[in-house]
């Protein structure tokens, strides 16, 4: 009797099973089904295709729109240029790809209200704690929109010291001269230093013997200032020869000053030392160098004594 009724539930669950197996089978051989993945993988094809010329033609536009905008009279530049042209390509690239991400889901039939739904209040509870977020994005904005710094500007921000490599609504990078990268939220971007802006100024002080000709000096390196701007396209002007800056002992400073191209300045500032330096000492002008004087003691004291 129980043999029965266990070969009875064995029977029930095979015939389960073979039920279960069926429904899967023509579920996976039904022409609804193969029609639907075709039509679906149709539709996501076309909206990859789409949302990949969108964003190929809007960023040529962008682009194009901006360059016309550089070459009228309008208070832009190729810095901010190139600095508003990567900013708004990303933000096309993300509206694109979320929009392609929404229409991919509509195409597969998955429920975007209760998605959108689910988003907004989810979204609502994390902005309480996103403030840092939102002052990152507003920041960002602004620095933009004030043109305060550009990509390819050397800058000093808050401790950080280099090339901006990259500025987003969150964040601002930036290339340090020894290879370090800085990244630092845009919220928290208090003084910003941008020697990109205007030209460089290159102050040269030299230390001269006390006993040389200042007349002489001051000859022979303004003879050799007027030389320069012919073969160094950095140099806005003729460097000045302003003169003595400074008597310290047995040393005379004088002083150059060189107006450059922004960030220009320190190649200038070596070429003129090395060149001065060696003008002054073809010319039999001292350089300035550390001396030191022995007194004697023990002779003095003896010469006292014999007086």
């Amino acid at each position: 009797m129980a043999t029965d009724v266990i070969g009875d539930q064995v029977e029930e669950q095979v015939k389960e099973a073979t039920e279960f197996s069926e429904k899967i089978w023509d579920y996976f051989t039904s022409e609804e089904l193969w029609s639907f993945v075709l039509s679906a993988c149709t539709k996501i094809l076309a909206i990859l295709l789409v949302s990949y010329l969108v964003i190929f033609i809007g960023k040529r536009i962008i682009t194009r729109i901006l360059t016309l905008k550089v070459k009228t009279p309008l208070n832009q530049n190729e810095r901010r240029q190139q600095t508003i042209i990567k900013l708004l390509h990303s933000t096309l690239s993300y509206l694109v790809y979320f929009s392609a991400m929404i229409a991919i889901l509509s195409a597969v039939e998955i429920n975007i209200g209760g998605l959108l739904a689910g988003a907004g209040i989810a979204g609502l509870a994390i902005g309480f704690g996103a403030q840092s977020l939102v002052k990152d994005i507003i920041t960002g904005f602004f620095i933009i929109l004030e043109d305060q710094f550009g990509i390819g500007d050397y800058i000093r921000l808050n401790n950080a010291e280099g090339t901006v490599t990259e500025i987003g609504l969150r964040t601002t990078k930036i290339l340090g001269t020894t290879g370090e990268q800085y990244i630092i939220p845009n919220g928290q971007i208090l003084d910003v230093v941008n020697f990109s802006v205007n030209n460089s100024k290159a102050i040269i002080d030299m230390q001269v013997a006390i006993d040389a000709d200042i007349e002489k000096v001051e000859k022979l390196v303004s003879e050799y200032l007027k030389t320069l701007p012919p073969n160094y396209e950095e140099l806005i002007d003729v460097p000045a020869f302003l003169g003595v800056q400074n008597v310290v002992g047995t040393e005379v400073t004088i002083r150059i000053i060189a107006e450059t191209k922004p960030l220009q300045h320190y190649g200038i500032a070596r070429v003129i030392r090395r060149d001065v330096k060696e003008i002054l000492e073809r010319n039999g002008i001292p350089m300035a160098y550390p001396k030191m004087m022995l007194y004697d003691r023990g002779s003095k004291e003896s010469g006292g004594d014999e007086s």
